[in-house]
């Protein structure tokens, strides 16, 4: 495992001043020769320090009471039992349909909430971005400058090649952590707003199980997730997730530029 792995892989212990004293010394001293370490270490202490300014709620008196009730177990006290084989005829049939139904509503949980994994991760990553005091390691110059310097930064090569135009302008490129692994990020703006695009190799990750949009011929999952709109698609082993406080159907169009081959 190479040093930049080592601490990567402690990079949110790091930011949350968690790592042993020794550890954190060298951490520090790798973090002095090493930019992108240093780059991911910012941008993971702007989230944190944006997240702890986050207002927080306390639950409803009502609403707390309402829960508490519906938890506490009903007086069976009195209630007469009924016999066993009567019990075992109710269960031959209530089982099926019930297994039945149980089944039903899983799968309309799944498709009313799609997976929010990759979602969550797309959302707080542009979060890093927007906060971050330097979001961007290469400036842009036309995609064709942006996408070599990813080159021995990543062990893929993001299959990217829209290099912006006048109403989504390509601002640059920077290395992401996306879930437990490296990703590319591009920077567009759209007028005042910034659009993220991460794009990741896919194999072991969970993809939303939905798919209610389309960029081009492949499916996508459109969300909405604390107040960002998110769009997310895989083509063959690569992963792509757009993230932005834009309209979603700016965010498809910008998804159908950046899949035009």
């Amino acid at each position: 495992m190479s040093e930049c792995q080592e601490f990567r892989g402690q990079m949110l212990h790091a930011v949350r001043d968690r790592l042993p004293a020794e550890l954190s010394a060298r951490f520090a001293k790798h973090r002095e020769t090493c930019t992108e370490c240093r780059a991911i270490f910012e941008r993971e202490q702007a989230l944190e320090q944006a997240l702890e300014k986050r207002s927080t709620y306390a639950m409803p008196n009502a609403l707390r009471e309402r829960l508490t009730a519906n938890a506490t177990p009903a007086n069976t006290a009195n209630a007469k039992p009924k016999p066993k084989r009567d019990l075992r005829r109710t269960l031959l049939y209530v089982a099926p349909s019930a297994a039945a139904l149980v089944l039903v509503l899983f799968l309309a949980h799944l498709w009313a909430n799609p997976n929010q994994e990759l979602v969550s991760e797309a959302v707080n990553d542009h979060l890093r971005v927007i906060y971050a005091e330097h979001p961007i390691e290469i400036a842009s110059g036309g995609i064709h400058q942006v996408k070599p310097w990813f080159t021995g930064r990543l062990d893929f090569a993001p299959q990217v090649s829209f290099s912006g135009d006048d109403e989504f302008p390509l601002e640059g490129g920077a290395i992401a952590l996306f879930v437990d692994r490296k990703a590319a990020t591009f920077v567009f703006k759209h007028k005042l707003h910034t659009i993220s695009l991460f794009v990741f190799r896919s194999d072991g990750l969970s993809f939303p199980l939905r798919s209610n949009a389309s960029i081009g011929a492949l499916p996508a999952t459109a969300s909405h997730l604390r107040g960002f709109n998110t769009l997310v698609w895989r083509d063959g082993d690569l992963g792509y997730a757009l993230v932005s406080d834009v309209d979603p159907n700016e965010l498809v169009r910008l998804g159908l530029k950046i899949n035009a081959r």
